[in-house]
């Protein structure tokens, strides 16, 4: 257990935010920003762990135009399922292109 002492204005900051917020008290309150708090610590650790995996993942290619169309078409597909299969792919990139 953790007891923490607060400035008058600082307690009634937090009470009011508890109360605003529609936690029971304001322990409740503390406890939720904590656990937002190691939420977001392992959610920056993870980014900062997939940045180091690219950075270390091969040769650096060049970003073009024309990849970036390649990938926007890749992830409608992946995103999409009524995209039929059989499709012209410079028509669909054209539409992409032109949503953008």
């Amino acid at each position: 257990m953790l007891n923490i002492s607060l400035p008058d204005q600082m307690q009634t900051f937090v009470e009011e935010r508890a109360i605003a917020a529609g936690f029971n008290s304001a322990n409740d309150y503390v406890y939720h920003l904590i656990v937002r708090e190691q939420e977001r610590i392992a959610q920056q650790e993870r980014v900062e762990s997939l940045l180091v995996e690219g950075l270390e993942s091969g040769e650096p290619i060049e970003v073009t135009h024309d990849w970036w169309e390649q990938k926007r078409v890749h992830l409608l597909l992946m995103n999409n399922h009524r995209v039929s299969t059989q499709f012209d792919v410079s028509v669909l990139g054209e539409q992409i292109k032109n949503s953008w």
